[in-house]
């Protein structure tokens, strides 16, 4: 049975905003301001083991790259009350290749295509990839009911300063106002503010990168499989 949220709503009615409980990338959401503006060692989280990471240097070099895993485990605790750890769900994206390592030590990822594969065959929830997604676009899938991990500019925090560009950061679009205004969770916000946002869609616009993976909460009977040649665009 889908959430009151999730659920069709009556005709004529406004599509609720998903309630959707805020997880950080960070396991101690208080540290992320010292994490994005102070260059703090994000390997110092003192509650860096409820993360689920084997080890402090694990949690140390995969933190900064969780992101999408926060918003996963937002949806996976709205839809279901439960969710593995961020790096338990790691571990399953990684086994698909939603991320690889690369020759000289980075990191590349979230690859959307091995996620939305990942999600779907792990976790039963559908995830359909948008490597182009207009804000009317991205609106008509809020107002289907659909979760979108949107791709935008970090710097989304401080809306009041225009970014250097766009995307690179994924926020949990969860839902638009009466008035339209988009509201998300931000997985590196750095106050209750931040974590959980509104902004106008034409502000959201500009740290906005025009692509994302929109998620579908409703029961799926059968998995999805991402089209042979489609491409996978990263956050």
């Amino acid at each position: 049975m889908p959430l009151p949220c999730c659920a069709e709503p009556l005709p004529g009615a406004p599509r609720p905003v998903h309630d959707v409980p805020v997880v950080t990338q960070y396991a101690s959401p208080e540290i992320v301001f010292a994490i994005a503006y102070e260059d703090h060692d994000p390997g110092d989280d003192p509650a860096w083991a409820t993360s689920g990471a084997a080890s402090q240097e694990e949690y140390r070099r995969w933190s900064r790259h969780l992101c999408g895993m926060a918003c996963l485990r937002m949806s996976l605790l709205h839809r279901d009350g439960d969710s593995p750890a961020l790096f338990d769900l790691l571990a399953g994206a990684r086994h698909h290749g939603a991320y690889t390592e690369q020759d000289d030590g980075s990191i590349k990822g979230l690859i959307y295509g091995p996620f939305a594969r990942y999600a779907q065959a792990a976790h039963g929830l559908a995830a359909a990839v948008h490597p182009q997604l207009t804000m009317g676009e991205l609106t008509g899938l809020l107002d289907a009911g659909r979760l979108v991990m949107a791709s935008v500019h970090k710097s989304i925090r401080t809306p009041a300063e225009n970014p250097p560009h766009r995307g690179g950061h994924l926020v949990l679009v969860r839902g638009r106002t009466p008035e339209g205004d988009l509201v998300f969770n931000n997985p590196s916000g750095h106050t209750a503010a931040t974590r959980e946002a509104t902004l106008p869609a034409s502000r959201f616009a500009d740290f906005f990168a025009g692509r994302g993976v929109a998620l579908d909460l409703r029961p799926q009977p059968a998995p999805l499989h991402t089209p042979a040649g489609h491409t996978s665009p990263v956050i």
